[in-house]
């Protein structure tokens, strides 16, 4: 029988639960990455954790409560033996190391691992937020976006345009065509998602880039 077909964003979100391990406390932008625990594995369960002050979030469920919302504003349940806390504990928890994954949206990646995420050009936009401290205090950093930008221009650049977020903070990369890993030696193509081509992510990524051995059975530039 034939699967359904998923949208971009799903693919996306699809992806990167498969990085998740159970018991992670992870940490979720707005938008696309709320999206994540929709396609966790089966037997993995992870403890989501919002800088506006909880641990414990989970998808909304029955009635909705004003006061229960996750860091987009978006109303939210809470498991059994969640908590509640202030922003001064939550960004401590964040700085403090304790958040092993935070997955967020981006504007533009760079080769580097530099990361624009929130300053939208021509946009009023308040500030970044808390995604400042969750790219430098989580243990693992995954941007979650389309390969490119509405109208076509490449989001994965050899150096980002806007202003940053962080800088060499990202590890991994997924979009609807492909999955990058951050290295030592610059950006690393490890996966092709399904019924992609390389030639297509190649014309659709400003950065260079190593296609891994796994790919193409041995390492080249792209």
């Amino acid at each position: 029988m034939m699967g359904t077909l998923l949208s971009p964003k799903q693919i996306i979100a699809a992806r990167v639960a498969k990085e998740m391990k159970d018991g992670d406390v992870v940490n979720l932008g707005i938008g696309l990455p709320t999206m994540v625990p929709n396609y966790l594995p089966k037997g993995v369960n992870v403890i989501l954790q919002s800088e506006n002050g909880y641990v414990g979030l989970k998808p909304l469920e029955g009635e909705i409560d004003p006061d229960l919302v996750n860091a987009g504003g978006q109303p939210a349940g809470i498991i059994s033996g969640g908590a509640f806390f202030d922003s001064l504990f939550s960004f401590e928890l964040i700085r403090g190391g304790h958040v092993d994954v935070t997955v967020l949206g981006g504007l533009e990646v760079d080769a580097a691992g530099n990361l624009a995420n929130w300053m939208v050009p021509g946009k009023m936009v308040p500030g970044m937020g808390g995604a400042m401290d969750l790219v430098t205090g989580a243990k693992k950093v995954i941007v979650a976006m389309e390969h490119t930008a509405k109208n076509g221009s490449a989001k994965i650049l050899e150096k980002c345009r806007l202003p940053l977020t962080g800088s060499e903070v990202v590890d991994l990369i997924v979009t609807e065509l492909a999955v990058f890993r951050v290295t030592e030696d610059g950006l690393v193509l490890e996966e092709l998602q399904e019924g992609v081509d390389l030639e297509t992510v190649k014309a659709k990524t400003e950065a260079s880039f190593i296609v891994s051995p796994t790919i193409l059975g041995g390492k080249m530039n792209a």
